[in-house]
């Protein structure tokens, strides 16, 4: 047995201890929910109806809402894809795993700043999620996009037995046929208690959907206010009619009341889209009245829509504001199926379970962003604590500081007046840097202000 092999087992078998929880891994399969997570590419905080979108038609997402607790203030551990992949698949933060930017990432070559170098996968050595339930007897599956790692880092390797990455169709981005794929999945794992991972490809870009669904939100009436693409309404209510097959087929096998669905985003969305997907500067949709976007550490780029259905646990119809993030998802499972984590492998999150059963509260003071990239911002980092978040620009030290609860559009920088307050946070910010080994950006030789525009593909080690 490798070194890998070893520590992935002694993690596994650590892992699968048994610890109180609310749900007992003796109960018997039938007694033990069923989990389906569902993961939307770039979908932003208000882009469904019942996150306040006035264009959007949302009905099946909605009803999920309805029918659960959903999330005001959640939060993706990253502005981008992959980090905030890897902090759900194993429960840390992106800094710690070492992806911090999208795989494989890009680079300005002329910039301030030398960036840091990305993972290019998530390591085998990481017990992931999938890897715990399956440990637990879960039947474990996962369907769509992946983004951590090439071949030889798939997820069949991370603990899913079945792995669909990709389905024939067109112009749905591929939601119909993963749909197809994870209904055949209930279908055959229907008398065993079994963990679903459907992540989409929508609603990024390119902007397609079908034509009639255009159609429908080019001579729909738009809002006083706000910035709405009739493709991209489009593409989010396909998306919403493929997430209602999945809860039609739950009440279709009477496992509805048995089954944990939680929907979340894994950034925030995007406002343009830059070449080749449409013509140059295509506008896509907007975060308003959250600030600016996809690979920002404003709320724009981080804040996401997050809804929980668990019939007989979660109340229907309830309402969180308790901010939480992308790492709280793994020590959650954890605490549902009755397991230990890996002693070997240091968990960044707190299981969510109080707020979902409304039994209290979380003892956390502080969440974290290490974004130290350019995209579509400079590179930085934010810490949220309590009302108050701080965002620190690497370039200068830049400080920005907001408070979240007067000032949900990040409008009015209180650094300069809050002088005290901001320096504070700074300092819990670095310290938490400094815990999970957070890589900084370096002075850059080649600094060329008149070529830092430029985009190149890194060289790599």
């Amino acid at each position: 047995m490798n070194r890998r092999d070893f520590l992935k087992a002694a993690g596994a078998g650590a892992a699968s201890l048994v610890v109180p929880s609310c749900v007992s891994a003796s109960s018997g399969p039938h007694k033990r929910p069923n989990v389906i997570f569902i993961l939307i590419d770039d979908m932003g905080w208000p882009d469904v109806a019942c996150y306040d979108s006035k264009f959007h038609e949302t009905p099946n997402i909605d009803r999920l809402a309805d029918q659960g607790m959903k999330f005001t203030d959640a939060y993706a551990a990253c502005p981008v894809c992959s980090p905030t992949r890897a902090s759900i698949m194993a429960g840390q933060y992106p800094a710690r795993v070492g992806i911090t930017d999208f795989i494989p990432g890009h680079w300005r070559p002329y910039e301030k700043l030398v960036v840091p170098e990305n993972r290019l996968q998530l390591p085998l050595e990481s017990v992931t999620i999938g890897e715990v339930l399956k440990e637990q007897g879960y039947a474990t599956c996962y369907i769509g996009k992946w983004h951590l790692g090439g071949k030889g880092y798939s997820p069949d390797k991370q603990g899913f037995e079945k792995v669909v990455l990709s389905v024939k169709n067109r112009n749905d981005k591929q939601v119909s046929g993963f749909t197809d794929k994870a209904i055949e999945f209930i279908e055959e794992k229907k008398q065993e208690p079994f963990f679903l991972y459907l992540s989409h490809h929508s609603v990024h870009i390119k902007l397609e959907a079908p034509q009639e669904l255009v159609d429908k939100y080019k001579n729909k009436p738009k809002p006083a206010s706000g910035v709405n693409n009739p493709v991209y309404a489009a593409m989010v209510e396909h998306l919403d009619t493929h997430t209602g097959r999945i809860l039609k087929k739950l009440d279709d096998l009477d496992l509805a009341e048995r089954t944990i669905v939680i929907f979340f985003s894994d950034n925030g969305g995007l406002r343009q889209a830059y070449g080749g997907y449409g013509g140059p500067r295509q506008i896509v949709s907007t975060n308003a009245p959250l600030r600016d976007e996809k690979g920002t550490v404003y709320e724009g780029g981080v804040r996401e829509p997050l809804i929980v259905r668990w019939p007989g646990v979660v109340k229907s119809g309830t309402i969180c504001s308790v901010p939480v993030t992308s790492v709280d998802f793994y020590p959650t499972f954890l605490n549902i199926v009755g397991a230990k984590g890996s002693p070997n492998q240091p968990l960044d999150g707190e299981s969510i379970l109080p707020l979902l059963k409304q039994t209290g509260t979380l003892e956390r003071r502080a969440i974290y962003w290490h974004y130290p990239h350019y995209h579509h911002s400079r590179p930085a980092g934010a810490i949220r604590e309590g009302d108050w978040k701080l965002i620190e620009f690497f370039e200068e030290g830049h400080l920005e500081l907001y408070n979240l609860k007067r000032d949900i559009g990040e409008k009015n920088n209180l650094a300069g007046t809050m002088p005290k307050k901001a320096a504070a946070l700074q300092r819990k910010l670095a310290k938490w840097r400094k815990s999970v080994g957070a890589k900084m950006p370096t002075p850059n030789p080649d600094y060329d202000p008149a070529r830092a525009h430029e985009w190149a593909r890194r060289p790599r080690r």
